[in-house]
């Protein structure tokens, strides 16, 4: 029973909060002729400027840990949009009247929202072709997003946001 518990609790505590992406790309496009990328030079994200250095700095960061960063004459270029979208809280508290009587039951009940709704980010990573400019490999990463939090808070998100994006690169055909 109590492995039952801690298994439960676990798997609450994994589940929730972590950003989630969604790859889609080119099926004919030959994915092992790419083997670098930079950063679209006009890129426009929708961000704070200082949220934008920030989410350059962790797809910096990214593409050099795994060998893809090439600022002068890359194969891809990255560009970055942002779209900010708010959900209501789903911690809810029930609430319920019921009554009996001689074979008849009656009963109201409703939710009571907890907190005020969440806010969330979706950013959307798209590499397109320099040489053809055609879109070839895409990511779309959703996640919680506190613009209030402290800004090594925002670093911090901005790097798992971008490791999940590119978790996905080059794609597993």
């Amino acid at each position: 029973m109590k492995l039952l518990k801690i298994s439960l609790f676990c798997l609450m505590i994994f589940s929730c909060g972590g950003p989630q992406a969604v790859y889609d790309y080119d099926e004919q496009a030959d994915f092992n002729t790419y083997s670098s990328i930079a950063i679209y030079p006009e890129i426009q994200t929708g961000l704070s400027e200082l949220d934008e250095r920030r989410l350059i700095s962790s797809v910096e960061n990214s593409l050099e840990t795994h060998d893809l960063i090439a600022p002068n004459s890359p194969d891809l270029y990255l560009n970055v949009y942002t779209e900010q979208y708010q959900e209501p809280s789903r911690t809810n508290v029930g609430v319920g009247i019921g009554g009996t009587g001689r074979n008849v039951g009656v009963g109201v009940s409703g939710g009571i929202p907890l907190g005020g709704p969440e806010t969330f980010l979706r950013l959307t990573f798209d590499l397109v072709d320099v040489r053809t400019d055609e879109l070839v490999w895409q990511a779309v990463v959703d996640s919680k997003f506190d613009f209030n939090a402290a800004p090594r808070e925002r670093q911090q998100r901005f790097n798992k946001i971008v490791e999940e994006a590119l978790e996905g690169y080059p794609p597993k055909t």
